[in-house]
């Protein structure tokens, strides 16, 4: 695996925002993180490593607001304009890209995703209900995604009830949803289970770079 490279990618005025380029193979995933950890949190180095030992290159970035070290997220246009040109940065080094996030960096993507770029989505953990809110958030944007479309998403996952989600990633020609049994929207799972973090993480992991092979290099 080739060594991980930290860029600085500019935006307009805005102080720039770091990346993690971990290069790998001809395609790449970016990968956006959720709304609580950036881009060096454990999950994100673990999906970001993992595929790379499976030959798919794959970059991380923080948006602006935790590279800046606050703690809210930036409201929905200023999060796309940063995702915006972390795909730009990426795509000057590939031209096939499937675009890819958790929770709230996985709802982004699929906004980004609706507006036309993208080889692939891959959602891990959509948000479909926020935080302490009792309806779904707006998915009529999942209509515009002409993208195949992976959600994984853990069956105790409370900000998506799979229900719900399921009549609403039908709105995606092209979607299909893998379960992660008894895991919640962190994907913990119960002792009970047997099951340890490696054990789910490789679960993702593999999920993930599968349908990347199947679905987006053989389409």
């Amino acid at each position: 695996m080739e060594r991980l490279r930290t860029w600085k990618i500019k935006w307009g005025s805005h102080t720039p925002i770091s990346a993690r380029y971990r290069p790998a193979g001809d395609t790449a995933v970016l990968l956006a993180h959720g709304a609580g950890v950036g881009q060096d949190a454990p999950f994100m180095v673990a999906v970001r490593d993992g595929l790379a030992t499976r030959g798919i290159s794959v970059m991380t970035f923080n948006y602006s607001y935790m590279e800046a070290g606050r703690r809210a997220p930036d409201r929905m246009p200023t999060l796309l304009d940063v995702h915006r040109v972390a795909l730009d940065r990426l795509a000057s080094e590939h031209s096939r890209i499937v675009l890819a996030g958790k929770s709230m960096g996985g709802r982004m993507s699929s906004h980004l995703a609706a507006d036309g770029p993208g080889d692939g989505l891959i959602v891990l953990g959509y948000p479909l209900v926020g935080m302490g809110k009792g309806d779904p958030r707006n998915t009529d944007h999942f209509r515009a995604i002409s993208q195949p479309t992976l959600f994984i998403q853990g069956t105790r996952d409370r900000l998506a009830p799979l229900d719900k989600l399921r009549q609403r990633a039908k709105k995606i020609d092209r979607s299909s949803i893998h379960t992660i049994a008894d895991a919640d929207h962190s994907y913990r799972v119960p002792k009970r289970t047997g099951r340890t973090t490696a054990d789910v993480m490789d679960e993702i992991v593999t999920t993930s770079a599968a349908w990347v092979v199947e679905i987006v290099l053989h389409a």
